[in-house]
């Protein structure tokens, strides 16, 4: 009787973002609840670290464009941050699996439990570097958002319920692992392995959104402490003595009549992993065959590159700024006026009170923010086209003529506020508080010079009746404004080229070693 062969498992080659770790055999029960503390040194310098990361990535952004490769010190760099990062997370909150606290490095540790290599690749899509990190990375990024989330953070709801928990899947079984360590002093294996598929899965992403490959992340879930084995898997070509019989091993040494590779097939491509590391190494060592490193960042280097990093940020944000006020002079003024968006303003009250302006500049030897305002307008318009009251009055007026009457108060871009209370006895245009004022049908504004103190604008309806239904706008002069603009660019411009120059000349010297 003839028994049919086993069709081969397949097995996948191995992405080019390698990600390993070594499964502690001891870990401290109680350690973990203070571990947020042990690691804010590293919280900090991560921002840091990021921040420049972000900053070079544009910057191979733009060389992977023109020149089609990843610069190689840049790519180092930002790998490091990312094994860092990685590190971090093991010992802390993305995993909890290590007591030993993460080194203070770039660099690959070969005796520290978690490690984190990508292949460098030797040419990279120019099209791609445009699309992929933004648009081809969207289902990944959803992904990747029900796996972190909130990062176990504690965040303001934008409703009014208040303080919630956005925390995302890692978060959460990193919650169920501490508590199982701190009761039975003992990590599941199983759970150990899904958190290192999990946070394997966002480390793939982040190497992909940062254009170090170009290979689609997989939508794969490869658990445990190393990937596994990546080999060739086609089909096996009939040897000489016909098909292959029996069982096909896992990995490693030749199938059953298999009489070598096919043709043209010269042993698995560049960054292939080639299996799990080998007894000799240890479980704690890095994959085998990794590449050594093409620069180097030393403390100085790092400082340097991190500071140009900063300047650059600094530098495209004046930029930006600068941008944006010189656009407002030129493009958005109204009659002379830097103009806000229209706020439909609505209350069953007698009175609706705008945003405090406080002009006090106490302490200033000239009028600085009168200055800065220069001419101030104030426009209302009845949504009804009836009859509009618009004021500019002192603020502590305004609440004392206000005090006991039924009305609402604006405060910055949160929703009307209201004051309850009775009726209002005296009309508005009855009254000598007001710094200037309009009524009447249609729109209605004023223009007024605020000296200094506290001020508000208030919408009512002329015969004091309740019942409001407006729309309101407020602008100014802002004579400093083109000033501000131009002052802006060539701040920011400054700091972009020193940020660019900084980064340069340390990228070169760490690849000269």
């Amino acid at each position: 009787m003839v028994t049919a062969a086993a069709a081969p498992s397949p097995v996948v080659p191995a992405y080019p973002v390698h990600v390993d770790a070594q499964r502690p055999a001891t870990l401290s029960r109680w350690l973990w609840l203070v571990k947020w503390v042990l690691a804010i040194p590293h919280y900090l310098i991560l921002a840091l670290l990021w921040a420049a990361f972000l900053v070079l990535s544009v910057v191979a952004l733009v060389a992977i464009v023109v020149t089609g490769r990843y610069p190689e010190s840049i790519f180092e760099f930002n790998v490091g941050v990312l094994r860092w990062n990685w590190r971090v997370a093991y010992y802390s909150y993305g995993a909890l699996a290590t007591d030993q606290y993460p080194p203070f490095t770039l660099a690959e540790v070969d005796d520290y439990p978690a490690h984190l290599r990508v292949d460098y690749p030797d040419h990279l899509s120019r099209g791609l570097a445009l699309v992929k990190w933004w648009l081809l990375a969207i289902p990944q990024y959803i992904v990747v958002g029900l796996l972190v989330g909130g990062g176990a953070t504690i965040v303001r709801s934008t409703t009014d319920a208040g303080w919630r928990w956005e925390g995302g899947l890692i978060a959460i079984l990193v919650l169920v692992a501490g508590v199982i360590l701190l009761v039975t002093g003992s990590y599941p294996r199983a759970l150990y392995d899904l958190l290192l598929g999990l946070n394997r899965w966002v480390i793939r992403v982040a190497a992909y959104a940062g254009l170090m490959t170009d290979k689609y992340p997989p939508f794969r879930l490869d658990m445990g402490e190393h990937e596994g084995v990546s080999l060739y898997t086609g089909p096996p070509p009939a040897g000489p003595s016909g098909p292959s019989t029996g069982a096909v091993p896992a990995y490693g040494g030749p199938q059953p009549g298999y009489g070598g590779p096919p043709p043209g097939y010269g042993g698995p491509p560049p960054g292939y992993y080639g299996g799990p590391p080998p007894a000799s190494l240890g479980p704690a060592a890095p994959p085998p065959g990794a590449p050594p490193p093409r620069a180097t960042w030393t403390g100085g280097r790092l400082v340097a590159v991190v500071l140009g990093s900063l300047l650059a940020l600094i530098g495209l944000g004046g930029l930006a700024t600068g941008a944006t006020m010189g656009f407002w002079h030129l493009f958005e003024r109204d009659d002379g006026f830097v103009t806000s968006r229209a706020q439909d303003v609505a209350s069953d009250g007698y009175a609706v009170v705008l945003g405090e302006v406080d002009l006090r500049g106490d302490g200033m030897p000239v009028d600085w923010p009168q200055r800065l305002f220069g001419e101030v307008r104030v426009r209302a318009t009845a949504t009804d086209g009836g009859d509009v009251f618009l004021g500019v009055a002192p603020a502590a007026d305004t609440a004392a003529y206000l005090d006991g009457v039924r009305h609402h108060v604006g405060e910055g871009n949160r929703r009307l506020q209201l004051h309850d209370g009775g009726q209002l006895t005296v009309p508005p245009e009855q009254m000598r508080l007001w710094l200037a004022d309009a009524a009447g049908p249609g729109t209605q504004s004023v223009r007024v010079d605020l000296p200094g103190g506290r001020w508000v604008a208030v919408v009512m309806a002329p015969d004091g009746s309740s019942g409001i239904d407006a729309t309101v706008d407020v602008g100014a002069t802002v004579p400093w404004l083109p000033w501000f603009a131009l002052g802006a660019l060539v701040a920011g411009l400054a700091f972009a080229v020193a940020g660019a120059a900084i980064i340069v000349v340390t990228s070169r010297r760490a690849i000269s070693g």
